[in-house]
């Protein structure tokens, strides 16, 4: 298996201010006209693309956008990502990894509006990495990236408050 260093080498990622390494591969062309819209308020490319590498001692810090994102699993460590949705206080998680016979998947989605962020599962060994590929819908505009305020997440998931605190 490749090292992160490798990856982050021969895709060109560049530092992510949520955490990891990331670049931009793909942003669709063709725009919605959201202008006027309350939840963007100008166009928005139709999708956009990203590959996202994390590794040791690295996380996704809690974070929100308007769109619905896509994960998918390349390579490396299994990663958790840890959702939790204001609308109806509820907290999910998935874990992308290469294992489907010990719960971890390929590919999962984040529904639009809900806060987001990722990390390793504590059960697995030290010098990992997770290579994924992220798809947003409509596209990633950084205009609506924003990170999550802890007291507000601490007052309204308090039985997840060690998580919240390592993520935000």
């Amino acid at each position: 298996m490749q090292k992160a260093e490798f990856w982050i080498t021969h895709l060109q990622l560049q530092q992510h201010p949520e955490g990891g390494f990331f670049r931009e591969t793909y942003r669709n062309t063709g725009s919605y006209d959201f202008t006027g819209s309350p939840l963007f308020g100008a166009p928005r490319s139709y999708a956009t693309a990203i590959h996202y590498l994390l590794m040791e001692g690295q996380q996704s810090r809690i974070h929100r956008i308007q769109s619905d994102e896509l994960w998918f699993f390349h390579t490396g460590s299994p990663l958790v990502v840890h959702i939790f949705c204001e609308q109806n206080v509820n907290y999910s998680s998935f874990t992308l990894g290469p294992e489907p016979v010990s719960g971890h998947i390929l590919q999962a989605s984040v529904p639009a509006g809900s806060w987001f962020g990722a990390c390793f599962p504590e059960s697995i060994a030290t010098d990992r990495y997770a290579l994924v590929s992220c798809v947003v819908a409509p596209g990633f505009d950084f205009r609506d990236f924003e990170f999550a305020p802890r007291k507000t997440l601490l007052d309204t998931f308090p039985l997840h408050k060690s998580l919240i605190e390592r993520l935000t």
